[in-house]
């Protein structure tokens, strides 16, 4: 990923990569996006970019493994967050799902994971402390709750299933207010001038819409335009 690129997918919505990719692949049917609505702890804020840092918490109950296996994980995962590729976005599964309590992403755990050089989280599970989370650093979560619950890591650097979306870790995501999704790995040289193509062909039909005297005509006209430049 090319420091332009990055600049690039910093700046525009989740809708339009998603629209983007499709640009790249030369057609319709990318799946590999969030399914059902989530809640972002930042929605004005720009998009989140990176390549995946994976894990799996629990939170319902107390842990049955030992208290000296529990915490030797909880520093294994913390170390996972710290290494690997930049930038890097956080992507844990609560396996409650979708009776998840614990709010693992408050202002103690969101500080600590962008002070190890994360860009953002993305969960099924709970936040909480709106209002107090980092700035710089957006959560795109499941739910928003008050309680952390029993949470306890459970599993560090597999795959993950984030509302519908399959995420490996080392997969580079882009997520904002509208949920997230997967890049595929062979259009990533092509993505920024699919962006690109992709804005351009918008204002053929977005700058006659919003223009004073915009009628059928003119709509017509706009959309046949739109089209070709699509095709």
């Amino acid at each position: 990923m090319t420091p332009s690129l990055l600049d690039l997918l910093r700046r525009v919505d989740t809708p339009t990569v998603c629209n983007a990719i499709e640009v790249a692949q030369g057609k319709r049917g990318f799946n590999a996006f969030t399914r059902g609505t989530m809640l972002c702890s930042a929605p004005e804020a720009g998009a989140m970019v990176g390549y995946a840092r994976t894990a799996k918490i629990s939170a319902l109950a107390p842990p049955t493994e030992a208290p000296e296996i529990i915490k030797a994980r909880r520093m294994d995962y913390y170390r996972h967050m710290a290494e690997g590729p930049r930038p890097a976005v956080t992507v844990v599964e609560d396996v409650d799902y979708p009776n998840c309590i614990g709010a693992y992403w408050g202002e103690i755990n969101t500080t600590v994971h962008k002070g190890l050089g994360i860009s953002g989280a993305l969960t099924n599970g709970v936040m909480r402390d709106l209002g107090d989370l980092p700035d710089g650093f957006p959560v795109v979560a499941g739910s928003v709750g008050p309680s952390h619950g029993f949470v306890h890591v459970k599993e560090i650097g597999t795959a993950v299933s984030i509302f519908g979306l399959q995420v490996r870790d080392g997969d580079l995501v882009h997520a904002d207010r509208h949920g997230a999704l997967v890049i595929p790995e062979d259009v990533v040289e092509q993505l920024e001038a699919a962006i690109h193509k992709l804005l351009d062909t918008e204002k053929l039909i977005l700058g006659p819409a919003r223009a004073e005297g915009f009628d059928f005509d003119a709509f017509e006209a706009a959309w046949a335009s739109f089209e070709a430049a699509r095709t």
